[in-house]
């Protein structure tokens, strides 16, 4: 027995995946944005960064932040969902990046 499915079904499904795939990414560019703004406030960096770097901060953060210190905090970043612990991780990689960044900018200097 088949059972037949109407094609305004279908473009109901697809709008409702790219509205999400849509909002998830607004929702990278705004927190990226936010937490890398405020790892280079912590790190001292902010002078130096425009919006630009601060998200590529940001996710970059998040990406390494979920992946060293998620599992330790029994949390996921900000690429798995929005709560005061995804952003915190987010933040702590974000930090890390910055850390990173300007260890390697220190020596290249010297």
């Amino acid at each position: 027995m088949t059972q037949t499915v109407s094609l305004s079904y279908w473009r109901t499904v697809r709008r409702t995946d790219l509205e999400e795939t849509f909002m998830g990414i607004i929702i990278w560019l705004v927190m990226g944005g936010i937490v890398g703004w405020i790892a280079s406030l912590i790190m001292g960096n902010s002078e130096r960064q425009g919006i630009i770097l601060n998200v590529v901060v940001g996710i970059v953060g998040a990406l390494i932040g979920g992946w060293l210190i998620g599992p330790l905090l029994g949390a996921g970043s900000i690429n798995e969902g929005l709560s005061i612990m995804s952003f915190v991780v987010s933040l702590i990689g974000a930090v890390i990046l910055l850390a990173i960044v300007n260890l390697f900018q220190r020596r290249s200097t010297h």
